[in-house]
């Protein structure tokens, strides 16, 4: 069985990137990606409504990363560390299978420059090589290309299609499944 430990947190460094365990200094920024239209597009869950929703969401998320839950990243660029620009995640780990699924989003001024495919790259790297995960997915709204896209580049192929399996608000919705082994 995986035996995660997320002790002490690892801070990853891209060429451009720093990926960060986040503080209750991002709730501004988690609070508009999470409320962001843009953003929340494709994402079946309610919008977060207020600073002391990001807040407890940060808390949440960073629980889980000291209980070996799962893991989420800030991301930030390396000339502005503090800032951050989206976040990316391993959860629903399946530790007795060395499975993960990745998660992400990126602020929309940050779009179509590279960066989710530079932070996918990393953390995909540290979920194989330090995690010792076997395989990574990525569950995604079909109707959002950009996020297949980003996912092929980094390598993971398109292994499943679920029609209308996902309800949010009463609307159903498909689901596209990519998957990456290790190598």
């Amino acid at each position: 069985m995986l035996e995660l430990n997320f002790s002490p947190f690892p801070e990853i460094k891209t060429k451009r990137l720093l990926l960060r365990r986040m503080t209750d200094a991002d709730a501004t920024a988690l609070l508009f990606l999470r409320s962001d239209d843009r953003v929340m597009q494709y994402i079946g869950r309610e919008k977060t409504k207020t600073l002391e929703e990001a807040t407890a969401f940060i808390q949440k998320i960073n629980a889980s990363v000291d209980a070996n839950e799962s893991i989420m990243w800030a991301i930030a660029l390396l000339e502005d560390p503090a800032t951050m620009v989206g976040t990316i995640c391993f959860w629903n780990i399946l530790t007795d299978h060395y499975r993960a699924e990745v998660g992400y989003v990126l602020h929309p001024d940050q779009w179509r420059k590279g960066i989710m495919k530079e932070a996918v790259q990393a953390v995909v790297d540290f979920g194989f090589n330090e995690m010792k995960l076997h395989g990574i997915e990525g569950h995604i709204n079909p109707e959002n290309a950009v996020s297949g896209i980003v996912l092929e580049k980094c390598g993971f192929v398109r292994e499943a299609y679920f029609k209308e399996n996902f309800c949010f608000r009463g609307k159903f919705s498909d689901t596209a499944v990519y998957a990456l082994l290790a190598k």
